[in-house]
Order: C-alpha cells, then structure tokens, then sequence
C-alpha cells in the first residue's frame, strides 16, 4: 500500500514573494489537496545575513491571501518539526555523523566531503587548476513524472558541511525530506540540476527517495529568460496593492504550466483541485502573460456574489475618499449591480464609479472630442433631450419613453442622445447601461447635471 501524499514547500525569507515560488507552493498545495494528502511549510532559513522576521511574514500572509493553507509548518506546528532549518542543527550533525560512521563521509580541508561510489582516478581540472579524484560511476536513472527519463550523474566527491561548520542545501534537503517523510517532490525545473547530488545522498543513507516532479520555469513577458524579481508583475505583493482578486491571481498561476481537462480558463479552486494531476504538467517552460491574469481577473470580479463584491469596494472607495460611514449599504449595492458588468479592476474602481458619489468627477477630454466629431454640439443634443427627462417617470422604462419621444420630435434616433447624456452625467465615454446609469443617479443629479453641461 502506498505511503499517503506528503509533499513540501520551503521557501527563504530572503525577499518579497516571487510569482516562481508561488507557482511552486501551489502546485504541491493542488497535488496534497487533490490526493488527500499533507501539505508542509519548511522555511529554509540558515542563511543568517540575509534572512528576516518581515521577509518570512510576507511569505506567510501571501500563501494565505492566496487560500493556502499547510497542514504542517510554522503557525501550526506538527509531528515532524520544528519546521524551521536553522532549529535543526542537531539533527543534521547526528546525520553527518551517521554518514562518517558508515564510511560515507570524510574531512578533508576542514570540510566534510560525501564519499561517491565507483572507479576513482586523479585528473587535472583545467578549471580548479589542480588535481582532483574524478569517481567514474554509473549514472543516477530518475524517472521524473513531469520529465520522464532523466538520467544524472556526478562524478567527483561533493561537500555536505562546510568547512565553517554549516551543513549545505543539498545536504539538509534531503535530510528533512527523509525526517519529514515526504513523498513527492515537486520543485522548479532550475533544481534539476541538483536532483544527482540529492539522490545520491539518500543512495548513502540508504533511503528510498521520493518522487520527483519538477515543473516548468517561468519566463519574462518579453524576451528570453527566467522571470526575475525585477520584472513587473513578478511579485505577489504587487497584485495585493493592485486590489486583485486572491482567487483570480491563483487561478491564473495553476495555468502557468498546467492546463485543466476541460478545457476551460476561468474556474473555481474545488475543479481545479479535482482535475489536477501531475502528469497533466506541462513540459515546456509558461510565458508570464500580465494581460491574461488581468483577463482573469476581470472575469473573476464580474461573477462576484453582490455582498462579495460590496465588502470589497467599501474600503477602497472609502480610501478613495468617495464614500463614508453615512452611505447607506443598499446605495452602494445599487450603484455596484448596475456596474459590474463593465469593472475591469478594483484598482480603477474608483475612477471609474466615482461619479455616482461626487459631483467633481473627472472628465475624459477624449471622450469629449469624439463625441463633437462624431454627433455634432452635444450641448444641443441635451437641450433636445432635457424637457423629455424632466417629465418622464424616473424607472429605465420611463427614461426610456423620453429618449424616444426626443428622437421622435427631432427627427434622430434615440441612441444620438446617449453619448451626450453620458458624458454629461459621468464625464465618460462608455460604460454600464446608460438608462440604469440614469436610474441610479437619480432625477435631481441627472437634471442638475444635464443643465450644468448646457451652461
């Protein structure tokens, strides 16, 4: 019987939250939650110049913005801690001494080498400019379950403690992996490089290693290269300060690599936890597309459930300096369902609703010159339409009735006083539903507005 699904993150709070890293968090966090297994938060924190206590939260508040929870790790603790590196000093000493005892492991130059298996020979290394024992030995065979076959070998001793006295990443890898019983692995395709020193290591303690999935590098959105934290859009943090949606950012990153069964782009956590699988991993690197996750995101914030969407506008427009604690929850519920349709962001949410709350709206020039080239004076348009606003019943089906009659008595159609009418009431070109639009502001805005146009 199979062991059940243990499979890790372990991250180091040396910086902001890269997308790369998300992407890997996610993916082990999908594969746990899939199979039913356990997903382990381990920080990787030896590197003591450049680890923080602010780096590790942002790390932390990220994967939970972004709905990952762990099962194991810091926070909540587990039967295979601590989960921190830089408490496990005794264990990976114990461990290097299991290694020397085994004739696995010896010192040399104040550091302690893994002994490699098989034919040895003296070489001279052009590179290291000296002579080295070079082991011949038969290549480590991984069957990697994103990139199948692969087959890696070393051949020279490597070290596992520093002649410092710190073990190295390689050696306490493997060493929590096996203390952590983990049973997958899935890491970026840039740790490939490392999987031969890491099966050798567990080949020396006689462990079984786990499996190993190692997924698709991200590239830039321009030009070749892995995805840096320099580029834009490259960190989580970014998108939290955009007033992305969390559910938006992590949909569009399990598509960084992994494309679901059905075909579809936009759909809730619980399908892609049940449609998502290993093997179904992408073997070519994913082009980082800032456009799509905005596409997606958009798409996201228009299938909100209406209170969803409130509790998320109130403290941006407020912020904004728009509303306060006087509007009443059922106006911006009102203003919203007539806009949702057309948001793009939260980020512009303001600019763009603005002048349901305010009179000093902003006003697009361009907006306005389209609108003389294409329909003439638009202030004659509103004098046209103006006697026929104020005398209709104030619902979508009375505005309605007036823009008909006002056509009708001048010889237009009634869609030659929309644009007008909209500019002149939000100071923008497009948007919602005009009449809706209308109904919301209510008559004496609308009229008030209408008349301040003209003058």
């Amino acid at each position: 019987m199979k062991s059940p699904v243990r499979v890790r993150f372990a991250p180091s709070p040396t910086g902001f939250f890269h997308i790369g890293s998300a992407r890997t968090a996610l993916f082990n966090w999908l594969y746990a939650r899939h199979t039913g297994g356990k997903f382990i938060l381990r920080i990787e924190d030896t590197d003591k110049e450049r680890n923080s206590a602010e780096f590790l939260q942002v790390i932390l508040d990220s994967m939970r913005w972004l709905g990952m929870d762990w099962d194991e790790g810091p926070e909540v603790g587990g039967d295979f801690g601590p989960y921190f590196q830089s408490q496990r000093t005794e264990l990976y000493r114990a461990k290097l001494k299991e290694l020397v005892d085994k004739g696995k492991a010896y010192e040399k130059d104040g550091a302690w080498w893994l002994r490699l298996e098989g034919a040895r020979s003296m070489v001279f290394d052009d590179h290291l400019k000296k002579e080295i024992e070079k082991v011949s030995a038969a290549p480590m065979v991984l069957q990697d379950l994103v990139r199948g076959r692969v087959e890696r070998a070393e051949d020279r001793d490597f070290v596992i403690f520093r002649s410092n006295g710190e073990p190295v990443f390689h050696f306490v890898n493997v060493v929590d992996d096996i203390e952590m019983k983990i049973t997958h692995v899935i890491r970026g395709e840039d740790h490939l490089s490392n999987t031969s020193k890491h099966l050798e290591i567990f080949k020396a303690f006689g462990v079984t290693p786990p499996e190993y999935a190692h997924i698709p590098l991200i590239l830039k959105t321009d030009g070749p290269g892995k995805m840096s934290k320099r580029d834009r859009g490259a960190l989580i943090e970014e998108y939290q300060q955009r007033h992305y949606l969390p559910a938006a950012v992590r949909n569009y990153l399990c598509l960084l690599g992994w494309t679901p069964t059905d075909g579809r782009e936009v759909l809730p956590i619980e399908d892609i936890i049940s449609q998502f699988e290993l093997s179904a991993i992408h073997q070519s690197n994913a082009r980082f597309d800032e456009r799509k996750m905005a596409h997606i995101n958009t798409q996201t914030l228009r299938a909100l459930p209406a209170d969803e969407l409130n509790a998320l506008a109130k403290p941006i427009l407020s912020a904004a300096h728009l509303i306060d604690e006087s509007l009443s929850s059922q106006r911006l519920a009102e203003v919203l369902a007539i806009v949702q349709e057309k948001i793009i962001s939260l980020e512009h949410l303001p600019e763009f609703v603005g002048f349901f709350f305010t009179n000093s709206f902003k006003k697009d020039e361009n907006a306005l010159a389209n609108l003389t080239k294409k329909g003439g004076d638009p202030r004659a348009r509103i004098q046209e339409l103006l006697p026929h606003l104020e005398s209709c019943a104030w619902t979508e089906g009375g505005l309605e009735s007036a823009f008909n009659a006002a056509a009708s008595a001048h010889q237009r159609k009634p869609t030659d006083f929309f644009a007008p009418a909209r500019f002149a009431t939000s100071g923008q070109g497009g948007g919602p539903h005009l009449l809706g639009v209308l109904r919301v502001l209510g008559r004496d805005t609308t009229l008030a507005r209408l008349k301040s146009f003209i003058a």
